[in-house]
């Protein structure tokens, strides 16, 4: 492990002034600026790890990311680079031995991550999805033990909830959990698990409760299943669209044993503590978008000011130029946009809203962005051997993965709708 790493452990809860939390932190904010609070200048520390990511980025990911999208291959050696520098695992608490970076730190290594490719990217970002509901709601063993080796050597782990049936509709969930003595019996089957075959444990969402009248909120229950127990069966690595350096599988549970010191908090508590995790999660996914579409924006950007058309650079023609200036201004909203999400995770309140607005609206313009590229790009674009093709592919998922676009807007409606009938 280098020394960076080490180094990144001291004073690492700050955030941008006004992203701080606790009164201390606001005081300090107010003494340092005269603008109601309101700064929008990174610290030293949150600039190392923002250029440590970038540079990593674009001199280590950006190089090799076409060929791993072509062999679909998992990238090992980028993700035990990223541990090396402490850019994979940063929402792990310090007394479980991690960094405990506030969320908006974690996004902006996640934007420029993202930035070189949202495959290698996706890996990562599953990683904190899989430990958010441990760093959540474990107990202090589980918490060490579970985290702990997670910050001892590059592991994996993975958030087993979707199913075949049950997608958004979490409720629908079918796989079981039956106890039986001092332990729990589980079978059914996950799918589009991302990092399900390369995970050292998963964080598993099962229904306990037979009853399919009983609500959500007391019919399922989360447990820590280690990816060795007996009864586990991988399903086959699926090749997507896009994204397809990620692992991505089927897990099916057969007769699987899960001692009863792996569940979360108790029976009955897992589909608030799977809920939970996405108020963590969906801003550093909101800024993986950010980061593939400022991608988008620069690589349209370098193309319009070197090809020529009616004997002009392209960029100088009007309605070139508008493209860029709708796709730039797309850009630093998401960025805002997910900046504020994560400010609200940081200063302690329930960020539901602001983290469904972030991702939804990052996703839609990750998409946009990216199609634009390619329309600027013309019949280029439309070819492997330049980049946006690439990225065009890679947006997609935004709109699907951490809860559909559609989702974020029930979700924000019922939100917005609630303040009014309060």
């Amino acid at each position: 492990m280098l020394i960076f790493r080490k180094v990144l452990q001291t004073g690492v809860q700050t955030g941008l002034r006004f992203q701080s939390s606790g009164a201390a932190a606001r005081a300090a904010s107010a003494a340092k600026t005269s603008h109601g609070g309101i700064s929008f200048e990174l610290t030293d520390q949150q600039k190392e790890f923002q250029e440590t990511a970038r540079k990593f980025a674009r001199e280590e990911i950006l190089p090799v990311a076409g060929e791993y999208d072509k062999s679909g291959e998992y990238p090992v050696p980028l993700i035990r680079r990223a541990w090396e520098l402490g850019l994979i695992n940063s929402h792990i608490p310090e007394d479980c031995g991690g960094l405990g970076l506030s969320s908006f730190d974690a996004c902006l290594i996640t934007e420029e991550l993202a930035y070189g490719c949202t495959g290698v990217q996706t890996a990562i970002e599953a990683n904190s999805l899989g430990q958010m509901p441990v760093i959540i709601a474990g107990n202090d063993a589980q918490r060490k033990k579970y985290l702990g080796r997670m910050v001892e050597e590059p592991l994996m782990c993975a958030y087993c909830v979707t199913e075949p049936g049950a997608g958004s509709d979490v409720a629908g969930i079918k796989t079981r959990a039956v106890k039986k003595g001092d332990e729990y019996i589980v079978n059914g089957q996950k799918m589009w698990i991302t990092n399900g075959g390369k995970a050292n444990w998963y964080f598993l969402l099962t229904r306990t409760d037979p009853d399919p009248k009983c609500s959500a909120s007391k019919a399922f229950t989360g447990f820590i299943v280690e990816a060795d127990t007996p009864g586990i069966q991988l399903g086959r690595k699926e090749m997507n669209m896009g994204q397809r350096c990620s692992d991505t599988r089927g897990i099916t549970f057969e007769d699987v044993r899960i001692p009863k010191e792996n569940v979360l908090i108790g029976e009955g508590a897992g589909f608030k503590i799977a809920m939970g995790a996405f108020d963590k999660t969906r801003p550093p996914v909101a800024a993986g978008a950010t980061g593939l579409a400022q991608r988008a924006l620069d690589e349209a950007t370098k193309y319009a000011l070197e090809r020529k058309t009616f004997g002009r650079f392209i960029a100088e023609h009007q309605a070139v130029s508008f493209m860029l200036a709708e796709m730039a201004m797309k850009v630093e909203l998401a960025r805002l946009a997910y900046q504020r999400a994560a400010w609200e995770v940081d200063d302690g309140r329930r960020n539901t809203y602001y983290a469904s607005i972030a991702k939804a609206y990052a996703g839609d313009i990750a998409n946009q962005v990216a199609s634009d590229a390619v329309q600027i790009f013309g019949g280029n674009g439309f070819n492997s051997e330049y980049p946006v093709e690439k990225l065009m592919r890679d947006a997609k998922i935004y709109q699907i993965y951490e809860g559909t676009a559609q989702i974020q807007r029930l979700i924000i409606s019922r939100e917005h709708l609630g303040k009014y009938k309060q």
